[in-house]
């Protein structure tokens, strides 16, 4: 259950369904702008359309990070089932260069987490 806090005349006020605060479904209590930051009514729908995009991408992201990481996990140990080495360091440039090539500073903090998510730590 989500808890919007709202502002009321006496300080903030918590309402866990901005419907109730008012039956006719009128929202006095600005709690639609609390959610989306603006009191515009298409400004808000847009935001809340945009925003499930955003999500189904979370969604995206995860699953991908998710997949990712067990494929890594896999390389490594098939890599040293075989002999090889833990890591190949080289490897690991390569991916960092890439996402910072791409991504700029950001990506490649970004890549240190996907070959930390795959290896684990060092």
């Amino acid at each position: 259950m989500m808890t919007d806090v709202v502002e009321s005349s006496d300080g903030l006020a918590q309402h866990d369904d901005p419907a109730e605060a008012d039956p006719t479904g009128a929202d006095p209590t600005g709690a639609a702008a609390a959610r989306t930051g603006t009191g515009d009514t298409a400004a808000a729908e847009r935001i809340v359309a945009i925003r499930e995009r955003i999500d189904e991408i979370d969604r995206t992201l995860i699953a991908l990070w998710q997949e990712r990481a067990a494929l890594s996990q896999e390389v490594g140990v098939t890599r040293m089932a075989s002999g090889g080495t833990r890591l190949v360091l080289s490897r690991e440039r390569e991916i960092l260069e890439r996402f910072r090539r791409e991504l700029g500073a950001d990506g490649t903090q970004l890549a240190l987490l996907l070959l930390r998510a795959g290896r684990g730590p060092l």
